[in-house]
């Protein structure tokens, strides 16, 4: 069994590095003052203009442009037009360096847990009246290694709503750039999904530790769920 407790150098030198990586000193999860991973949104504030589209007491927002041959320009009608003078919205470099590192991370656990799972359940015997306990074990594995294949895939979607609720934030404030609430409305999400990614890194860890314990634990019954005793009696 002592043998069973020794662990590959490669395999505890990622470990290490990784346990390093989330408890170091230094600021890439360690921000104390949400405040700085805030990023500047580029979109100044105009000054206010009262267009009019009237023109010899008709209203041209009523009305559509005919084209030569007859047909409606359905992308033509009166109003405001949205303009970017900064260029390109850039999304939160911070929050997106973070991102960058933290799904790799995501991506090999879900690799890893598909792997295991794999190996587990071709090490299940066939299926016969009794002597299931070492089975039981194999099938409880299996179920905890689909669960956390499944949570580390639902980080990945949480990644992408970020951006699409961002966006849609920030396409508010480029519509309507004197309205505070929508800038305000970019930090918290901006903070919330620090705050996400935190926790998310630590699950990592824990489901690593978790799914460790409970392998070792079970390894002679994951290998080997029917004795050789019972075996021997059918």
């Amino acid at each position: 069994m002592s043998s069973l407790l020794k662990v590959n150098s490669e395999l505890k030198s990622k470990v290490e590095t990784f346990r390093e990586q989330i408890t170091s000193e230094e600021p890439i999860f360690n921000v104390i003052d949400l405040k700085e991973i805030h990023s500047e949104i580029k979109c100044k504030i105009p000054e206010p203009i009262v267009f009019t589209n009237s023109h010899d007491g008709v209203d041209m927002n009523t009305k559509k442009r005919k084209l030569e041959d007859g047909v409606t320009d359905e992308s033509w009608q009166g109003g405001a037009r949205t303009l970017m003078p900064e260029g390109m919205m850039k999304c939160n470099g911070k929050l997106v360096d973070l991102i960058e590192q933290v799904k790799p991370e995501i991506r090999t656990l879900i690799e890893k847990c598909n792997t295991v799972k794999m190996w587990v359940q071709l090490l299940i015997p066939r299926i016969e009246d009794g002597n299931n306990f070492g089975v039981s074990i194999q099938e409880e594995t299996v179920t905890e290694l689909r669960t956390v294949e499944s949570e580390a895939a639902s980080y990945l979607d949480q990644i992408s709503r970020y951006y699409i609720t961002r966006a849609k934030l920030v396409s508010k404030i480029a519509k309507y750039p004197h309205v505070e609430d929508y800038r305000r409305t970019v930090m918290e999400i901006d903070e919330k999904e620090y705050i996400s990614l935190k926790i998310i890194v630590s699950e990592l860890r824990n489901q690593y530790v978790c799914l460790h314990d409970m392998i070792l634990k079970n390894i002679e019954k994951i290998k080997k769920p029917r004795n050789s005793n019972a075996e021997a009696l059918y």
